[in-house]
């Protein structure tokens, strides 16, 4: 059986102690450069060559009579041609026959809609030489998609009138001001003159727009089912912290444009649905202001008010609602690693589940008639179509056939116990040809936010090592440490005011479990993770040396301080994550950072940023390298990527992090410190 990882003879008989850093290791990194065609394509295990190339859906709409689905498919840029994004092209299926057919390939399409009224699709795109982002349409029984709509400046989203007449938009100020000068040279002002998105509602065929009588940032429009109102999302300012902490739900006549109420709630939003009577609205919300994540479901009369919360004690994570009739909303939630589908009564009762545990993971939901329509994936597949066949999603597209050909290993949820007695769960991939009784070297991997969870689904991307590494040797750990989403409100508010604190404990704990169940070597422990995994990264490389033989760290903290007049979202940082002013407790939050243990640190840590990153500013990575080039001889190594942000988007960067990623850990977690390319 072919291998591109070590054979096992060979690595079990090779020692298993972890590799002691060096001079000479410190001269022997990993080649600086990246070339593709050294990381050989090898049959029947996924490589990073192979990642490169997967296609995944985006978004579905179910056509009216419920006998297609609609969706957008990412298709990745050859990255050995293109640093460019990923394309995102339309698509229709046959809910009964599953062909699946393209109906444009060019272009970015994005906002998928059915027109009502209108047999015909829309999307925005922005196609030829047009400098701005445009409104298409497309008859539900194919040909070419044609231009429906533009305005003075980009389309951001959009929402169609109930008769498919009027559309309800929102778009950046095309009257804002800029600023002239005589000299050659213009500096730019942080955080003034920013653009305003306002909302518009257009009269399609006469050709009329009317602005709504807002002077709000508006990031979202829905109309109400009989298209005497809207319900419209808006915040202060543009600011991507008055996004997150700010925004509310105004309530719009439609005639007029006037805002007629406002829906008194504070806290972070996400969908939100009329009822098919026009009377209430339901939405998913953050509990309050301080609940991390959009993810409980409250309902509100649709003329505004005081909003219910129909499940506050829900242990899970709301994902999608609709409305199945008016006195009855479906919900798509997470609950721990699996998704659930049920119903729920306007008022609160009679909670009924149609779908939940082992299953797809699914991430959205639409429907029409019979017909139930996700946007799913599993340990197995990266993200398709399903469609609910009974009492089982059933899986209706397949954009990468030739993953039934690759070997996959065993994909587990495993539960532990943190050493405060907090039950936790995780996920593991096994190492693909793991022999029973047999340690390995183990790659943990930290998700983000925290607000955010691993879902036991598709877990290898370009970043996150998953059924590459597993085909090379390694288990690799997810763990949902407390703080994750997924656990209902309490469990996401558990690890606030207590930076790397039990949260980033869990994570060891969580290795400390699998060590104890005889599968992992103690001395080959890596850790990896972007943004807030960056930061749990650099925690483990430096806090926790002793446990973790390698890191990468990706777009993260390590300075609580700087980091907090850096980022564009401060006030979200102080609500839901750290509870307290930094000035209230300098020198505390100086030693939950990763620079104060730096001088500590034996982890080789390869370190890598966007250079463009807003979110948390390159700095970061930069203050990491400096402490531990400075104070250590621990192997070290930054990498910037040009034009990038809070993660890489273009292809060229993605699979060169990749390669990066997996040769870091080859040297420093592999017997023989063997890297990609030099075997």
């Amino acid at each position: 059986m072919k291998r591109t990882v070590i054979g096992l003879v060979a690595l079990l008989c090779l020692s298993v102690l972890a590799p002691t850093v060096s001079a000479q290791m410190v001269s022997e990194l990993p080649a600086r450069t990246v070339e593709a065609e050294a990381f050989e394509d090898n049959e029947g295990v996924l490589t990073p060559k192979d990642i490169a190339s997967i296609k995944q859906v985006g978004s579905a709409v179910v056509t009216p009579d419920g006998d297609h689905v609609a969706y957008t498919l990412s298709v990745p840029a050859n990255p050995t041609e293109s640093n460019k994004p990923a394309s995102s092209q339309l698509w229709v299926v046959d809910v009964e026959s599953g062909q699946a057919t393209p109906y444009a390939t060019r272009g970015n399409v994005r906002g998928l809609a059915v027109r009502p009224e209108h047999n015909t699709l829309t999307f925005i795109d922005q196609l030829g030489d047009t400098e701005t982002a445009r409104l298409y349409e497309v008859p539900l029984s194919g040909g070419e998609a044609t231009e429906l709509f533009a305005f003075d400046t980009s389309i951001s989203s959009y929402d169609w009138s109930p008769d498919g007449s009027r559309l309800a938009f929102y778009a950046a100020n095309p009257e804002a001001e800029e600023t002239e000068s005589d000299l050659p040279y213009q500096p730019e002002i942080y955080e003034e003159g920013l653009t305003f998105s306002y909302g518009y509602i257009a009269d399609v065929a006469a050709g009329t727009t009317t602005r709504i009588d807002s002077d709000r940032n508006v990031s979202g429009v829905t109309w109400s089912p009989d298209g005497s109102k809207l319900a419209i999302l808006t915040a202060p300012t543009p600011r991507v912290d008055d996004f997150y902490m700010k925004r509310q739900i105004d309530i719009v006549d439609a005639s007029s444009g006037n805002v007629t109420s406002t829906v008194e709630h504070d806290g972070k939003f996400g969908p939100l649905a009329f009822s098919p009577d026009g009377a209430h609205l339901a939405f998913i919300a953050g509990a309050d202001i301080h609940d991390p994540i959009d993810g409980r479901l409250f309902v509100v009369s649709a003329d505004g008010g005081s909003p219910t919360a129909l499940m506050p004690d829900f242990e899970g994570k709301m994902e999608d609602i609709r409305w199945r009739d008016s006195e009855t909303i479906e919900f798509l939630a997470s609950e721990g690693v699996h998704s659930t589908l049920a119903t729920i009564g306007r008022d609160g009762s009679g909670m009924e589940r149609i779908l939940s545990g082992d299953g797809p993971v699914l991430h959205s939901l639409d429907a029409a008639g019979d017909t139930h329509a996700f946007v799913a994936d599993a340990p197995t597949h990266p993200r398709e179509v399903y469609v609910l066949n009974g009492t089982s999603p059933e899986r209706l597209t397949d954009h990468n056939p030739w993953l039934a050909d690759e070997e996959m290993a065993t994909q587990e949820v495993v539960s532990y116990t943190a050493r405060d007695g907090m039950e936790l769960q995780g996920l593991l991939i096994h190492p693909l040809d793991r022999e029973e009784g047999s340690t390995y070297p183990l790659i943990t991997i930290v998700h983000g936010g925290p607000e955010a969870h691993y879902d036991d689904g598709w877990l290898t991307s370009y970043s996150m090592a998953g059924q590459m590494a597993a085909a090379r040797g390694y288990g690799v750990f997810y763990p949902n440490y407390r703080g994750s989403t997924g656990r209902g409100e309490a469990f996401a508010k558990s690890s606030q005011g207590d930076l790397a604190g039990s949260e980033f404990d869990d994570i060891v704990d969580g290795v400390d479990a699998l060590i104890d169940r005889g599968l992992v070597d103690p001395d080959r422990v890596g850790v990896t993770g972007g943004s807030y995994g960056g930061y749990a990264t650099a925690w483990m490389s430096t806090r926790y040396t002793d446990r973790f033989a390698a890191g990468v760290m990706f777009v993260g903290i390590s300075n609580n301080i700087s980091k907090w007049g850096e980022s564009d979202i401060p006030e979200e940082l102080f609500l839901v994550h750290s509870r307290e002013r930094i000035w209230e407790d300098y020198m505390g939050y100086l030693e939950r950072s990763p620079i104060y243990h730096a001088g500590d640190a034996q982890t080789p840590l390869l370190i890598l940023h966007g250079k463009e990153d807003p979110r948390v500013h390159p700095s970061q990575s930069l203050e990491m390298y400096r402490h531990i080039k400075t104070r250590t001889d621990t192997p070290v190594r930054l990498v910037l990527y040009p034009g990038e942000g809070h993660g890489n988007r273009a292809a060229t960067a993605r699979l060169d992090y990749n390669i990066r990623m997996l040769r870091w850990f080859d040297r420093f977690l592999q017997p023989d410190g063997s890297a990609i390319g030099a075997r």
